[in-house]
């Protein structure tokens, strides 16, 4: 049974991935009650940049979702695709609650070595990630969460994924793929859906307070 507090999904991948990537997560979700939705970007590779494929994002919101509220999972790039469609395109409007999964608000020195047009945009101090965050405050409109861990070798420094808003999750989940799969990275967000929306005070930080020893679960392959 849906709880009156659960709105529909829609989850966001990063480069190279597809919506498939959330599998184990939107299986879970929809055990829990969620109605959940992917979106494959396209192109994936990094050829396109940022804008566009937070356009496809509004477009498929507006067709899916119409007038609705929903609320947003953006893992990796995914979560910049996310904000951009949020600050940029009106998104903000529509979502109730936003949560990403290691998202290089901050920029990730990985992406100076990648010569395509996200690459550019997701390195650190891009232009891009310096007019994001110019008003991240905007985000403060909504429930928000960024869940990172310090293990990330993809997002480097893994603290980019730390912003000034919202609330922060740190989960020690040991690589960055598996932000998706595993089970510490899945309650997160489950606790950040689940979240009655207005009731924050401001800004908070919190650890998974789960025990880490647990087999890993990770989509297979």
């Amino acid at each position: 049974m849906v709880a009156a507090s659960q709105n529909p999904v829609l989850l966001i991948h990063g480069i190279w991935d597809t919506g498939a990537i959330f599998d184990s997560m939107a299986a879970h979700l929809n055990r829990k009650g969620w109605d959940v939705h992917t979106i494959d970007l396209v192109p994936n590779n990094g050829d396109a940049p940022l804008e566009d494929l937070a356009e496809q994002v509004a477009t498929y919101a507006r067709k899916r979702f119409g007038d609705q509220p929903f609320d947003l999972v953006g893992f990796s790039m995914g979560g910049l695709v996310g904000r951009y469609y949020l600050q940029r395109l009106g998104g903000i409007h529509n979502v109730q609650r936003f949560a990403t999964l290691s998202s290089p608000h901050n920029g990730t020195l990985t992406a100076h070595g990648y010569l395509r047009p996200a690459g550019y945009q997701m390195r650190i101090n891009s232009e891009f990630i310096q007019d994001l965050n110019t008003d991240i405050h905007t985000l403060r409109q909504i429930n928000f969460t960024s869940v990172w861990t310090p293990l990330d070798a993809m997002i480097l420094p893994a603290s980019s994924s730390i912003v000034p808003v919202g609330r922060l999750v740190k989960v020690w989940v040991p690589l960055h793929a598996w932000m998706v799969s595993d089970w510490r990275g899945i309650l997160a967000v489950e606790a950040a859906l689940s979240e009655p929306l207005g009731q924050r005070s401001g800004a908070a930080e919190s650890t998974l307070p789960l025990p880490t020893l647990l087999p890993l679960r990770r989509r297979a392959s």
